[in-house]
């Protein structure tokens, strides 16, 4: 098990999408929400997951074609 601290930045088309959903259901991650702000045109999430590192891995290959930008956050206590 591993886990990683996300700063994910959407663009206005995936706004609609269910995104976070995704990752847990079809990723088998666990997934907390730690701060977000969504607006018209775009949005971002803090998102902390955990799951296997290969889980994790797709996961991140995904969001890349989904044109979500996936920024990990170095947080020393993780």
């Amino acid at each position: 098990m591993t886990g990683a601290r996300l700063h994910l930045t959407f663009p206005e088309h995936t706004l609609q999408e269910p995104i976070v959903w995704r990752l847990g259901h079809e990723f088998g991650l666990v997934t907390n929400i730690r701060r977000a702000n969504v607006q018209d045109r775009h949005g971002w999430v803090i998102l902390e997951v955990d799951g296997s590192e290969d889980d994790l891995a797709r996961a991140l290959a995904w969001l890349g074609g989904q044109g979500v930008q996936v920024d990990r956050i170095v947080d020393e206590g993780r």
